[in-house]
């Protein structure tokens, strides 16, 4: 029994937190991270109260303004303006109330607003408590008002400024606060992307983003909707669409309006961008399943109607899907988000709205398109039949089961606990590396597979050609678990996927190879929480009798600064893992105690497969572009 006496647990060691307080304690909770999502997410929940306004016919025209420092954003519109007369319960002005108190707004009563993204009430008020300084210019009834904030909490009164103002509107400014935000520099590309797809969502809107500092501004207006943006989409992808006509669809009423713009393509990949009340939701939701049954069944009764149903092979409904580019856009009164975030709708009755909005307009225009609709039940059949293919050629180079050694490649040097305790997989780039890392591994946990050279661009490349290379046969072969829509995560042999490549910029460009093949073909190994990036060294610095690691330029710049007083470094850089020793190896980057590892994680599903896509694809002006973009943010080039 213990002698120290416990400390007493009483009413007074709980803790209330009060007003914006929670917000500032936890705001992970109200924006999903202080990382470049959460921070870039501010813009968008102000955005999004302009936006409401224009959906609900109050205004025409949203600026966006990111100004000189690159950290302060201005959003203004022509709506209503926020009220500014005394609020009977909080006994303060409606402006400071919606700026200064959760769940307060103008979008919990029905008669306000008929679509609202915003309808927590904390979008405003979350931003002024994670902005250092926020700003509010409110025009309504002839006369302008102004009001300041700090961290939350007002530092000026409402003020009603000398003269008379036509119009009105709000006008948000606001500077995140440094001690919330790691980083508080705005991507000024992401901001102008974001702006560009709500002016595609919102026809007719006028919507203008300047930046001060590149002495830019662009204002996006498109009568044309969705329509235009499916255009866009597909031009960024080099998707090359089998048909000509798009299906679109546009129905407005009680329940809600949906909007959908569809075109097949001979793309092998699924591509769908889904969005409710201009709101991107990456996660999907109900309005997605919807769309996708809806879909389903429509294409299924023609299919049937029409007697089309091909011999020898079955159709899956990924095979419906396979190489359609889509929009999906819902408006409803009380969307139920999951979080603050808004990523995913829980709106169980949207599922049946949609899919009974959308089956009997896609029914119709198949029928009343046949040449059309023929195409895309010839390009479903195709796609049906090269999965029973790959099925069959993916049966043939996974390893099923952890008992049949025969079946692994040849140079992988495999670990004694395979698929059993805490196992891991080391993918390591060229044989120089591999051998250094055999030696230097655990052979009880630690398998390892070398590959040879570059890795096969499977983003550009097709099915067949994927799976004829002997890397990638190798690879899947180890892992055991099959690829593609046929894989089973169940079988995977190891616990944890490894990517281990040279600290360079030739080993950052094997390991976006390896990337762009798990996320096209094994998504379910990123998406369990299996695939993990090795952080090896690319200096050793000694400093007296100590020895330190970094794994980049601004890691040993940090090491020297820290340490390097006391004696002059000697700084060692590797050309490769190759030319480690087995036991720096296993000191640097193999001994669980010791290493640095990233787990692979994706945030946005839209943004990462844009990416990749402009990156990894044929199309060369995309990743021009990316370059051109960026160039003055690249502090050296490795050559």
């Amino acid at each position: 029994m213990s002698t120290t006496a416990a400390k007493r647990y009483d009413a007074d060691d709980i803790t209330v937190l009060e007003g914006l307080e929670p917000v500032r304690k936890r705001p992970g909770m109200y924006i999903g991270g202080v990382g470049m999502q959460g921070l870039h997410h501010l813009i968008w929940e102000v955005v999004d109260n302009s936006v409401d306004e224009a959906m609900n016919g109050h205004a025409t025209e949203i600026t966006v303004t990111l100004h000189n420092d690159g950290r302060t954003v201005t959003v203004s519109d022509n709506g209503r303006g926020i009220p500014v007369d005394r609020n009977t319960k909080t006994k303060k002005s409606a402006l400071e109330t919606v700026l200064t108190v959760l769940h307060a707004g103008g979008k919990f009563d029905e008669g306000n607003y008929k679509t609202a993204g915003g309808l927590h009430g904390v979008g405003a008020s979350v931003v002024n408590a994670l902005s250092k300084e926020l700003v509010a210019v409110i025009k309504r009834d002839g006369a302008q008002y102004r009001m300041a904030f700090a961290k939350g909490q007002p530092t000026s009164k409402l003020q009603k400024l000398k003269g008379a103002v036509r119009g009105t509107g709000t006008t948000i400014t606001f500077t995140p606060d440094p001690t919330i935000f790691p980083k508080t520099d705005f991507d000024t590309a992401l901001i102008r992307l974001r702006l560009e797809t709500a002016s595609f969502l919102h026809r007719g809107v006028k919507v203008t983003y300047v930046d001060e500092s590149a002495k830019t501004k662009n204002t996006f207006h498109h009568e044309n909707g969705i329509v235009d943006y499916l255009g866009k989409v597909l031009k960024e992808r080099n998707a090359r669409p089998i048909h000509e006509l798009p299906f679109t669809l546009r129905k407005d009423d009680s329940e809600a309006r949906v909007e959908v713009a569809v075109q097949w393509t001979e793309s092998t990949d699924e591509h769908l961008r889904s969005y409710v009340n201009g709101i991107p939701t990456g996660s999907g939701g109900t309005h997605e399943n919807g769309f996708r049954s809806g879909l389903n069944k429509a294409v299924r009764n023609y299919i049937d109607t029409h007697s089309l149903t091909p011999r020898g092979v079955k159709i899956a409904t990924e095979d419906i899907r396979e190489g359609m580019v889509g929009i999906l856009s819902v408006f409803i009164s009380e969307p139920q988000f999951q979080g603050q975030t808004k990523d995913k709708l829980n709106n169980p009755e949207t599922q049946t709205t949609v899919e009974n909005t959308v089956r009997p307009a896609m029914e119709q225009w198949m029928n009343n398109n046949r040449s059309v609709a023929d195409s895309v039940i010839a390009r479903i059949i195709a796609a049906a039949r090269a999965r029973e293919a790959s099925r069959a050629a993916s049966n043939a180079i996974s390893r099923k089961g952890g008992s049949k050694r025969t079946m692994l490649p040849g140079k992988l040097s495999d670990c004694v606990s395979g698929g059993k305790g805490d196992s891991e997989l080391f993918i390591v780039e060229g044989d120089s590396a591999g051998g250094s890392a055999k030696q230097g591994r655990d052979r009880n946990h630690q398998a390892i597979l070398p590959l040879r050279g570059k890795v096969l661009n499977t983003e550009s490349a097709t099915l067949k050609k994927i799976l004829e290379n002997k890397e990638i046969q190798d690879l899947v072969a180890a892992l055991g678990c099959g690829i593609g829509p046929n894989m089973d995560l169940s079988q995977l042999r190891y616990d944890r996927v490894v990517l281990l490549a040279d600290a360079d910029s030739d080993g950052h460009h094997i390991t976006t190879l390896l990337l762009t093949f798990f996320y096209r073909h094994m998504p379910s190994l990123i998406a369990a929480g299996r695939l993990y990036i090795a952080v090896p060294p690319l200096y050793r610095i000694d400093i007296g009798k100590e020895t330190y690691w970094a794994a980049d330029e601004p890691d040993r710049e940090r090491i020297i600064a820290d340490h390097g007083g006391r004696s002059k470094p000697e700084i060692t850089r590797f050309k490769g893992l190759g030319e480690m020793m087995p036991k720096t190896l296993w000191e640097t980057t193999l001994n669980p105690k010791t290493r640095r590892m990233v787990k692979v994680e994706i945030d946005d599903h839209l943004e990462t497969d844009r990416v990749i896509s402009d990156l990894m694809g044929r199309d060369a002006s995309a990743r021009f572009r990316f370059i051109m973009e960026r160039a003055e943010d690249a502090e050296a080039i490795d050559v």
